[in-house]
């Protein structure tokens, strides 16, 4: 995921991002603009990221926010075992891992076409990247997420096998600690995430590391 470490050049977003520190306790902080690069990657730096709500573009900044310490994974001792059995790639079939994690069947599914076009423009810039975890050479699991400098947010993850999407989380995990990374946004902290090592921090905390992460964007 190195080449997404450096954003290329964009143009200005043409929105004014609020900054989600006077949001209180509401974890959606604006509603509306669009989701274009620029749009994405000004969201991302301010610590927002979209999901519609009743149908309109919302922008969220959870309190506390799920991150996944880079030195903080846990494999048990079963998922040690059960990842021989797969291979991981990283940005072979973004397409395919996006739509593994919209697939409509799926409870509670947000990702429509609009989104699926969106980050597969910032697939195109080298922004978004996917980890994909294979199975016999079929597409078993994985996640797509958004790169800048030392930050990665993960966006979505799903499976097909028992255990493709822990795998995918372990292996973006090892492979931001190769790379330097010092941020790995899971946004919410959920029971699957926590099981894998990841923790809830105030929103103040995150903007804090999101800022420091960022800094090497543009470098």
């Amino acid at each position: 995921m190195g080449p997404g470490s450096v954003v290329p050049p964009l143009p200005p977003c043409a929105w004014d991002l609020p900054d989600p520190r006077g949001a209180g306790e509401s974890e959606i902080v604006a509603v509306g603009a669009d989701l274009e690069p620029a749009t994405l990657v000004a969201a991302y730096r301010t610590g927002l990221f979209p999901m519609r709500i009743e149908g309109r573009l919302a922008w969220w900044s959870p309190d506390p926010r799920g991150i996944v310490p880079l030195d903080g994974f846990h494999a048990s001792r079963s998922l040690r075992r059960s990842r021989a059995r797969f291979e991981v790639t990283v940005d072979r079939d973004f397409a395919g891992v996006v739509a593994g994690c919209a697939d409509p069947l799926r409870p509670h599914g947000w990702i429509d076409d609009s989104f699926v076009a969106a980050y597969g423009r910032l697939n195109g810039l080298g922004i978004a990247h996917s980890v994909e975890v294979w199975c016999e050479g079929e597409l078993a699991g994985g996640l797509y997420g958004v790169r800048i400098g030392g930050f990665f947010a993960g966006e979505s993850m799903f499976h097909r096998v028992t255990d493709a999407s822990k795998v995918a989380v372990w292996a973006t995990v090892e492979l931001l600690r190769a790379d330097g990374a010092a941020l790995f946004d899971v946004q919410w902290c959920t029971d699957h995430l926590a099981s894998l090592g990841a923790v809830a921090v105030p929103r103040d905390d995150y903007l804090d590391r999101l800022a420091a992460a960022v800094g090497s964007a543009d470098g």
